[in-house]
């Protein structure tokens, strides 16, 4: 695990839009020189003959210096869940869509104990990470409640890397189908099934994805969906955040109770 701070990460998005959207419609400075110490010589003066006036020096006040991007990164925490509260750091976290639909109206706003997420379109994908810090062995959970169609789905990524050009993600329709992706700029089936844990309607569900070494485990509420080895597309660190997305009715709903970021 390491701190980040991703610099070309939207840019980089633009090279999977076209193919991601064909793939889920259907289911889901340079260094600087060192400093060169220069040798003065002392200059020496003929001491005073009578010693000067005492001269009052005004207070001054101390001078506050501002925390470098090293220290404001390290404020950030690496392991935590978050409630998204009013007083939530939204700085540590970056969206970004896909899909085909628009995001002129989406809303991602903070209110009372949550995060809201209401899409304004169809087929529409938002993504929101976590970009303090990358994580190789990770768990992510996730707490949220859906309040409009039940028509969506919810996801988790983990090992999202810098460029946002690869990713895993367990991502979960609102009737109980789930897939698990290897996203390389296109949407990888690595597994997918179906599963009765998942509460369907205006309800509060929680997932669960546990990222270690090669093998991911999914959890819905608790139980256990399936422990799946990944041999082909070896990503092995990066962000982790997650995905409300829109399929083809409005509106799109969600409620984001809470994020935790632990260890496997």
């Amino acid at each position: 695990m390491k701190a980040l701070r991703p610099m070309l990460f939207f840019a980089a998005i633009l090279l999977v839009i076209g193919l991601a959207c064909s793939a889920v419609s259907g289911g889901n400075s340079p260094a600087q020189p060192e400093a060169t110490a220069i040798q003065v010589e002392p200059t020496v003066s003929n001491p005073p003959t009578t010693a000067p006036e005492p001269t009052t020096v005004p207070p001054t006040e101390a001078a506050t210096e501002a925390p470098t991007a090293t220290e404001a990164v390290a404020q950030a925490q690496d392991f935590y869940t978050e409630e998204f509260e009013g007083d939530y750091n939204a700085d540590d976290w970056e969206s970004f869509t896909l899909g085909q639909g628009e995001d002129t109206n989406l809303v991602i706003e903070q209110e009372d104990d949550h995060l809201l997420f209401d899409l304004g379109d169809e087929d529409l994908y938002v993504y929101y990470m976590y970009t303090p810090y990358t994580y190789d062995n990770v768990s992510v959970k996730l707490n949220a409640e859906n309040r409009g169609r039940n028509n969506n789905n919810v996801s988790l990524v983990c090992r999202m890397n810098d460029k946002g050009t690869q990713w895993y993600e367990f991502s979960v329709e609102s009737g109980g189908v789930w897939y698990l992706y290897a996203v390389d700029g296109k949407y990888n089936i690595i597994d997918n099934g179906g599963t009765n844990a998942l509460k369907q309607g205006k309800e509060l569900n929680e997932y669960q994805m546990v990222c270690n070494d090669n093998e991911i485990t999914l959890y819905i509420n608790g139980t256990k969906i399936k422990s799946i080895k990944d041999n082909t597309y070896g990503f092995n660190e990066g962000m982790v955040g997650f995905n409300i997305s829109s399929l083809n009715v409005l509106p799109i709903t969600v409620e984001v109770k809470s994020f935790e970021i632990a260890q496997p």
